[in-house]
């Protein structure tokens, strides 16, 4: 299956893409209790690593499932919710904003981007990883539905395939020129990166 590269169906973000995805229990393709454990293992790792968690920034964070995952493990911790749909902002309290342009003064000790990406064309795509390079202090925690996870991983009956689907290699040869990746979605801002063991990264 080659890479998409026409532009898929126009995604608005409103309530009812809100309602499908994430409030339906027959249609909804995670909800907290499917969050939780993944929040145990990255917090966990991040206090292995010694990475201090004050300011969290979660760029296309939906209807907020990690806000709640962020408060249980750093209750002191700053998050800050950013979305671009009009609908979530209204509904949710979040700052309006996109994943390839909002930039605020200080960056973050973790961003957290889940299932955003997907919908950029490349060049959107392509400066969207380089923002968060920009917004990342520390720690970057970042899902993509890729061509590979369509074909062999996701369920489809559940998850949108609405989306430009490109390569896993394809974020991987954009990523590395500012991240490590660690496992997990884990990447660690190079110039920040603790001292790990050779086969604590990934090649």
């Amino acid at each position: 299956m080659k890479e998409r590269k026409t532009a898929p169906p126009e995604r608005t973000f409103d309530e009812g893409y809100y309602r499908k995805y994430y409030e339906d229990p027959r249609t909804r393709v995670t909800d907290a209790a499917g969050r939780a454990p993944l929040a145990d293992f990255l917090f966990a790792y991040l206090k292995y690593l010694r990475i201090p968690i004050r300011r969290v920034l979660d760029l296309g964070c939906g209807i907020g499932l990690w806000r709640r995952e962020v408060l249980r493990h750093h209750p002191k911790a700053r998050y800050t919710g950013v979305e671009k749909s009009e609908y979530a902002c209204r509904k949710y309290g979040w700052q309006q904003g996109s994943v390839t342009t909002y930039r605020p003064r200080t960056p973050f000790d973790l961003v957290l981007c889940h299932d955003v990406v997907q919908y950029l064309t490349d060049a959107e795509a392509d400066a969207a990883l380089r923002n968060l390079a920009a917004l990342t202090r520390s720690a970057l925690h970042l899902e993509i539905l890729t061509r590979e996870d369509w074909e062999n991983n996701c369920d489809q009956t559940v998850t949108d395939g609405k989306v430009y689907l490109r390569s896993a290699a394809w974020y991987r040869r954009r990523l590395k020129k500012d991240f490590l990746a660690c496992g997990g979605g884990l990447f660690l801002l190079k110039d920040k990166a603790p001292a790990l063991y050779e086969f604590e990264y990934l090649a």
